[in-house]
């Protein structure tokens, strides 16, 4: 019987499809625990989970605490705008107060690409990278895997186009990893200064057209100028590149016909997508990615906490 034998959550590469399997499976059955009125389970009963948020996040943040809470874990909330960093407390020494605390789980975001694995080398617990720098965000990845599989059915021979920041986002790396190992055709969509070199070597199809991109596609995933991440000029403004790379119900006619629209939020309105696109709820699934994001938290907390053989496979 398979077993999920991960001390971490740290990159999605790291994940066999077995593994992906496995929290997507558990994760549908939370999704489907999760609309009852009673949504208090004891899975995490007796265990302390620490969310250490050191960049700001609405989506993950809020969905990680809900999923801790939800499971009956002692939750605590890290609050690093008053914590010893801002008085020049050094990560590590955080990391050891933090394991002094004796946790079992830590879920850590910061802008530091590699700080959240560095982190999981100084506890004595299981650690969940909720996105570090630009590096990896492997549990946005699993619930935009898990929207795909609910809302197509299936993920051999789709075709997905992310369009917009690829080259400062954790986002797209972590989607190109899980995604390609489910079956699904990858491409990338944006200017040449926005797309990474060495992008093609993860398995990804790269367009500087946005019409010619989405072409056929299944499946659009926009993402934000992560204008935060960008020394220098990346684009010419946000008004032309809304011109060229904004998704406008003109640019959507191109994909197939039932296509659907995903984004990670924030939204930005008028620069990588219009309003008039966002809103349509008969084309976006951006608030099926937000509630699927609790339940893919979830089954990855469950199961680092337990490590017992699957139930789902």
């Amino acid at each position: 019987m398979y077993t999920f034998e991960h001390d971490h959550l740290l990159q999605a590469d790291a994940l066999s499809v077995e593994d992906i399997d496995c929290i997507l499976s558990l994760a549908k059955i939370y999704a489907n625990y999760n609309r009852h009125k009673t949504q208090c389970a004891e899975t995490l009963a007796g265990k302390t989970l620490i969310n250490a948020f050191f960049e700001n996040s609405t989506r993950t943040f809020t969905s990680f605490d809900l999923a801790g809470k939800r499971l009956g874990a002692n939750t605590i909330n890290m609050a690093v705008e008053t914590s010893s960093i801002r008085k020049g407390e050094t990560l590590i020494d955080t990391a050891e107060t933090l394991n002094a605390m004796l946790p079992h789980i830590l879920v850590i975001r910061h802008g530091d690409s590699g700080a959240v694995k560095l982190l999981s080398r100084k506890v004595n617990c299981s650690v969940i990278n909720a996105g570090d720098g630009e590096h990896e965000h492997p549990t946005q990845a699993l619930l935009d895997a898990l929207t795909i599989k609910m809302c197509m059915g299936k993920f051999s021979g789709l075709t997905l186009a992310i369009c917009g920041d690829i080259l400062h986002s954790r986002v797209a790396r972590s989607n190109i990893h899980i995604l390609k190992k489910l079956g699904v055709n990858v491409r990338v969509v944006a200017p040449r200064s926005l797309i990474p070199e060495g992008i093609e070597t993860l398995g990804a199809e790269v367009f500087e057209d946005m019409k010619e991109g989405i072409k056929g596609c299944d499946i659009i995933m926009v993402l934000r100028l992560q204008l935060e991440r960008m020394q220098g000029a990346f684009v010419p403004n946000e008004r032309e590149y809304n011109r060229f790379f904004g998704l406008t119900p003109e640019k959507l006619a191109m994909a197939k016909k039932g296509a659907f629209v995903m984004h990670p939020g924030p939204i930005n309105r008028g620069v990588e997508i219009d309003s008039t696109v966002a809103d349509d709820l008969c084309v976006t699934v951006i608030r099926q990615q937000v509630e699927l994001g609790v339940a893919v938290r979830m089954a990855c907390l469950d199961l680092l906490a337990h490590k017992r053989p699957s139930i789902c496979l």
